[in-house]
């Protein structure tokens, strides 16, 4: 069994990455070798790596390697609550052996049994309707009451507002980071971050501890989410939004992928439109899910109100309190909402919506934008 001494070293190989290493390390197992440390790990290496590693083997004192591995063990006997997770370990996530890039080695803070769970990745927009984010707060605290732990990436937005709503009802929650796990980020969360602590949740990186945010850690972070998952949920995602990044990743390794439907008005939505167009699973309750993933474990336990439960009502946006309370302009807000929507909430038909819009929009309070309706600011 290679030792997490030896997973640190090969996890830190310049010029060799997860890919390279995780194609070593099946061809290796494919021939019974994979525990043949080091000899037959060195044979499979190209020669730079191969030549960094032999000297690490040799002279661990005076290769810089030693730097990075004797850094990260240190990290992980500092806190009871810190771990270096990599294949074989017993908390390492078998999902991760199944993609093609798996990281050689995670550094988790917080709680290992949140990944006992069966996890769904929720995702979408930085920038949620408020709709959106009634819908992802309803389905994370769906799927938690189903047996699910949620696992996101702690940004702004869907995943944001999923991760908190699952903590509200006693559920777990995966943060993957595109920094370290000692790095807040972005800042605005920091009360997420500590409650994901303080809570039973978990935050996983495949970066050392103290790495800050960068750009390209992010797109590298998703196949990560998607790889701890059973399948991504999309919540709200724009034709652009890196959320179909998830998607794409997901259907790549084999999981399944849900999207809620959005309006043809919101743009906000289009890209979750694009995804069941190409086959996604159209979600309009927690039970479409459920029959997706019903053979998994954790769904054959309880679940009261499985068959009735439903997306939730809008909120109200209070009235000012110089404007006559208005039922239809107590649906608006800053954030645009569509005519259908619109129709549902207010109960009226599509012309008398229509038609009481209009008025608002005279009267100077409503305007029609780009992705449906806004209230207007009043002085």
């Amino acid at each position: 069994m290679i030792t997490a001494r030896e997973w640190c070293a090969l996890a830190h190989l310049p010029k060799l990455g997860a890919r390279r290493l995780a194609v070593i390390r099946r061809e290796l197992a494919a021939q019974g070798l994979d525990d043949a440390w080091p000899q037959a790990w060195l044979a499979a290496m190209p020669a730079g790596p191969r030549e960094t590693l032999r000297y690490w083997l040799e002279h661990p004192a005076k290769s810089p390697l030693e730097t990075s591995v004797s850094q990260a063990l240190a990290w992980e006997a500092s806190a009871p609550s810190h771990h270096l997770l990599y294949p074989g370990h017993p908390a390492w996530p078998a999902l991760l052996d199944e993609i093609v890039d798996p990281p050689a080695l995670l550094w988790a803070k917080g709680d290992l049994a949140t990944l006992d769970l069966p996890g769904l990745a929720m995702v979408g927009t930085r920038r949620p309707t408020r709709e959106g984010s009634d819908n992802a707060a309803f389905f994370a605290r769906e799927l938690v009451v189903a047996g699910f732990g949620i696992i996101s990436g702690m940004a702004l937005g869907v995943d944001g507002v999923a991760q908190r709503a699952a903590l509200d009802v006693g559920g777990r929650s995966v943060a993957v980071l595109g920094c370290g796990v000692d790095v807040i980020y972005p800042p605005r969360h920091a009360g997420l971050y500590r409650r994901l602590l303080d809570e039973g949740g978990l935050l996983l990186s495949e970066h050392p501890a103290e790495t800050r945010a960068h750009a390209r850690y992010f797109p590298r972070r998703n196949r990560i989410i998607t790889g701890l998952s059973l399948g991504v949920l999309v919540v709200e995602a724009a034709e652009k939004s890196g959320s179909l990044v998830s998607a794409r990743l997901a259907m790549e390794q084999n999981r399944e992928v849900f999207a809620l439907p959005g309006s043809l008005h919101n743009v906000q939505a289009r890209g979750n439109l694009g995804l069941i167009r190409d086959g996604a699973c159209l979600v309009c309750g927690r039970d479409d899910i459920l029959e997706q993933l019903g053979h998994w474990q954790a769904l054959n336990a309880a679940t009261p109100d499985a068959d009735t439960a439903t997306p939730p009502a809008r909120t109200e946006a209070p009235a000012p309190s110089d404007v006559p309370q208005d039922p239809l302009l107590a649906l608006l807000d800053t954030v645009p909402t569509p005519l259908d929507v619109l129709v549902e909430r207010s109960a009226l038909d599509v012309g008398g919506c229509q038609m009481r819009l209009l008025e608002l929009e005279l009267a100077g309070q409503a305007a029609q934008v780009s992705g449906g309706w806004v209230r207007r600011a009043t002085h």
